[in-house]
């Protein structure tokens, strides 16, 4: 087993010429069924719920800083790890707490087990469960599960889909194309530093709404057809691979700022249609 960052190299080492176009080709050559997601989602829910607003220990990863872990987020990505391992013993995993493994196979898992660790630990349910599968770099499959608010967002070959309150749908983001009707999310804007801060601040004056925090849930609230722009800085590729096909397949584009693969990571700017992720990307320029 590597290193997390030996293994985001790896990973994403080779640019793969006309990916998009490859997607549906590599999807129909293994479809990840519902009923594995499922397995993931209630598998990880067992490690998290019962520790979610429990006060138990909180370590700090980052010296100098504050980048929390617990102790759900390491059972949860050991319990994941275990069903792919068991499932597809030929595919790699790339994980945020228990680093990767056989990084070079075609077909590698990305695994966020907490993504939000911080509203977890201050109790607020919008955290999720993040585990994307990639086909030569290629973001073609996820889900991002919230077991407290029993909610379960998917991406396979079948297209975008929820399970929860309400009952099951298809997901399609909503129609906006225009800045000021949209309503937009980013964690912080204190993420924005510099240069980069001044135009944040302008772009948000041209939006309709603008909310801050829900990490995950955010983006999931693009597929949803709730929230139209999510910009967020910094992100690693296990805080976005899942959330792609989710998003894309429901009709929205994610990219970074600069509308190269999000994949890698980075500053993601995702949006419900091509139009209003070709305004943000442009009100994000100055």
């Amino acid at each position: 087993m590597i290193g997390a960052l030996d293994g985001l190299q790896a990973l994403f080492r080779r640019e793969i010429p006309g990916k998009r176009q490859l997607a549906a080709t590599r999807e129909n050559q293994l479809d990840i069924s519902i009923d594995f997601m499922r397995r993931i989602a209630q598998a990880a829910a067992a490690e998290t719920l019962p520790r979610f607003r429990s006060q138990g220990a909180v370590a700090n990863k980052e010296a100098g800083s504050f980048d929390p872990v617990t102790e759900a987020d390491r059972e949860a990505e050991r319990v994941i790890r275990a069903l792919i391992s068991a499932q597809y013993p030929d595919h790699g995993i790339l994980g945020e707490e228990h680093g990767s493994e056989n990084i070079s196979s075609k077909h590698v898992w990305v695994i966020d087990p907490i993504d939000g660790t911080r509203a977890f630990i201050s109790g607020l349910p919008v955290w999720g469960t993040l585990v994307g599968l990639t086909v030569d770099g290629d973001a073609v499959a996820g889900l991002m599960s919230q077991p407290f608010t029993g909610e379960l967002f998917y991406a396979n070959a079948s297209g975008s889909h929820y399970e929860g309150p309400g009952g099951p749908r298809k997901l399609t983001t909503r129609k906006t194309t225009e800045l000021a009707k949209a309503t937009l999310f980013t964690t912080t804007p204190a993420l924005f530093k510099g240069e980069a801060r001044q135009r944040y601040d302008q772009f948000e004056k041209k939006v309709q709404l603008a909310r801050y925090g829900t990490d995950c849930y955010a983006f999931a609230m693009v597929a949803a057809g709730s929230v139209d722009i999510v910009a967020d800085p910094g992100l690693k590729p296990y805080d976005i691979v899942a959330l792609i096909p989710i998003i894309e397949k429901a009709g929205g584009v994610v990219t970074t700022f600069d509308g190269g693969p999000a994949e890698k990571g980075g500053d993601i700017l995702a949006a419900a249609t091509p139009e209003l992720h070709a305004a943000a990307m442009a009100a994000l320029r100055g």
